[in-house]
């Protein structure tokens, strides 16, 4: 027969029931990951649907599965000054938690080498998180009904409207560097498009020629080369050396410098790309989270997966950079005073450089 318990042993009885049924909620939820049940916005420095927000299109699914908790991750654009504007909304005003990243192309990085006006923002200062390329080549092309077939032609013609998205935007630096160092004769530099919207506006006849990654084109306008709508020009190899399986017949745009400056130019403009389009959090991020989205990131970029969502989505391979990596590329970027100040020039809206 089992004994009565006296009513002190029913009281202490009592309060510790009430004690481990209020404590032990707290003692599970504690244990449970900071990201589980939350929102992780990524923050883009560009318009939608250009090869930049496909590759994050291609990260989100892997970063999901990887970040404990597997958290909801949702885009928002914001587009202007080459990131500029993203890179100060990053820096200035996003609550350090860990529930907002950065992904931003190397004009943000850029902008800040150069001192360029209305930069708030301390790239050394941000959290590299890691970026799915760095590797990369540009190519530079002009509207076939031109029939500027030969560089000969190309420098003999004057007046022609190249295309970029925004003054400071990667794109937009690539371009007048192709027309500087080829010699294009006053070339006119026509800014305000999406990725997408240029593309339509030099098979249009609104634009002579733009620059653009080499995968990129290929995976979104394959009719292009098969058609023969454009004609090609120069390539910008990142790394040098680093030749394209498609476009290895042309000329890489170092042939084209004639000084040490132009030389130091491109090294520069190299050092910005090896830099890849990170993803970033703001300062003061606690390092706990830091760590966990890290990790999360290491992951993803291992993810056997990860290679052939990134070729569907971009046309091109990964060539992924981890968080440490990305910190010590962004850290090794050229910060040469003097090539500095002829950078400022190439790009801004300026005229080109004369020598």
């Amino acid at each position: 027969m089992k004994a009565k318990k006296s009513p002190l042993e029913f009281l202490v009885f009592l309060v510790a029931s009430g004690l481990l049924t209020s404590v032990l909620p707290a003692a599970v939820l504690a244990q449970a990951p900071f990201f589980q049940g939350k929102t992780i916005t990524i923050i883009h420095g560009r318009q939608p649907g250009g090869a930049g927000d496909m590759r994050v299109k291609a990260m989100i699914p892997f970063m999901q599965k990887h970040i404990p908790g597997n958290p909801t991750i949702i885009s928002e654009y914001m587009p202007g000054g080459g990131g500029r504007k993203a890179a100060n909304h990053i820096y200035t005003a996003v609550k350090p938690d860990g529930l907002t990243i950065g992904n931003l192309g190397a004009g943000f990085l850029s902008n800040a080498v150069l001192g360029a006006s209305g930069v708030q923002y301390d790239i050394d200062r941000f959290t590299y998180l890691g970026s799915p390329y760095s590797a990369t080549h540009y190519v530079f092309m002009t509207r076939r009904e031109l029939k500027l077939d030969s560089l000969e032609k190309l420098r003999s013609t004057a007046r022609m409207r190249i295309g970029g998205q925004s003054v400071g935007h990667t794109i937009y630096i690539v371009g007048r560097l192709f027309a500087w160092l080829i010699g294009v004769k006053e070339p006119k530099f026509v800014t305000g498009y999406s990725g997408a919207e240029m593309d339509v506006a030099l098979m249009q006849g609104e634009l002579d020629g733009r620059a653009t990654t080499a995968d990129w084109l290929v995976h979104r306008n394959r009719e292009w080369i098969e058609k023969r709508l454009v004609d090609f020009h120069a390539i910008f190899e990142i790394p040098k050396g680093d030749k394209h399986p498609q476009f290895s017949f042309l000329p890489e745009i170092e042939t084209f410098a004639k000084s040490e400056k132009q030389c130091k130019m491109l090294a520069m403009q190299r050092g910005l790309r090896l830099a890849g389009s990170p993803f970033i959090l703001p300062p003061g991020v606690p390092k706990e989270q830091v760590e966990i989205l890290q990790e999360a990131m290491r992951k993803a970029l291992k993810d056997p997966g990860f290679p052939a969502e990134y070729k569907k989505l971009t046309g091109d391979d990964p060539t992924p950079l981890l968080p440490e990596a990305n910190e010590k590329a962004v850290r090794d970027i050229p910060r040469d005073p003097e090539i500095i100040e002829l950078f400022k020039k190439l790009v801004g809206t300026d005229p080109l450089p004369t020598g």
